[in-house]
């Protein structure tokens, strides 16, 4: 079965750029000032007050992907690093490019995709009337999309969830995270222009889920799985 694995990176809007009404709106309930940081340094987390700065998509069985990413800067030429391609272009664009890259597979995997990439691309998507080729939400149980946060805490029954970055380094896995960049920090490299770095974290985060993937695949599923 054809498969690829996906990610995507966010930056939320400036909040004191946004419509005063919608300020008004997040702030309801934010009594103390610690509470309003919180919700000022959580809008990357909301395909509502945050967008798609980068979508990365890896082939596990040909070793290949490619990472379509936002660069308001100088412009990049398409261009190859070792297994991945990079491609620059608008929101729209890259978001364009990733259902045409998608509609060729048969199964997707993503870690944490069902809860934050997949309503994340379709809001997104509906943002810039683009019309999914795919459902990104299928049968949660069912074999067309892995999420490997659902399948290594057996759908939930386990207490505690944990980050890609712990489950990386519980099976001995480069972790994207150990070059220094985490999730949070993609907004505030995207404002300093580091549009590549934002675009090579993704691939790390590709990869390592990558290997994730094998180890779930091998050691985790049961006899009567093929």
């Amino acid at each position: 079965m054809s498969r690829i694995i996906f990610d995507i990176e966010t930056a939320g809007k400036d909040f004191d750029h946004l419509d005063p009404a919608v300020q008004d709106y997040l702030l309801k309930w934010a009594d103390t000032e610690e509470e309003k940081n919180e919700v000022r340094e959580s809008l990357s987390f909301y395909p509502l007050t945050a967008e798609i700065v980068a979508i990365g998509m890896y082939d596990p069985d040909k070793k290949k992907g490619s990472v379509f990413f936002q660069n308001n800067t100088d412009p990049l030429l398409p261009f190859e690093e070792e297994d991945m391609r990079y491609e620059t272009g608008t929101e729209q664009e890259i978001i364009g490019k990733f259902w045409e890259t998608i509609k060729g597979y048969k199964q997707f995997v993503t870690f944490n995709g069902r809860g934050f990439d997949c309503p994340f691309i379709v809001v997104r998507s509906a943002v810039h009337k683009i019309k999914p080729v795919r459902d990104l939400m299928p049968n949660r149980y069912g074999d067309i999309h892995i999420d490997l946060f659902d399948q290594l805490t057996f759908f939930g029954a386990t207490r505690r969830k944990f980050s890609l970055d712990m489950w990386c380094r519980t099976f001995g896995i480069k972790s994207p995270k150990s070059d220094g960049v985490t999730g949070y920090e993609v907004k505030d490299l995207f404002k300093s222009g580091r549009h590549l770095d934002i675009a090579r974290y993704c691939a790390g985060d590709l990869k390592a889920t990558a290997e994730l993937l094998s180890v779930w695949h091998t050691y985790f599923r049961g006899p009567n799985y093929k």
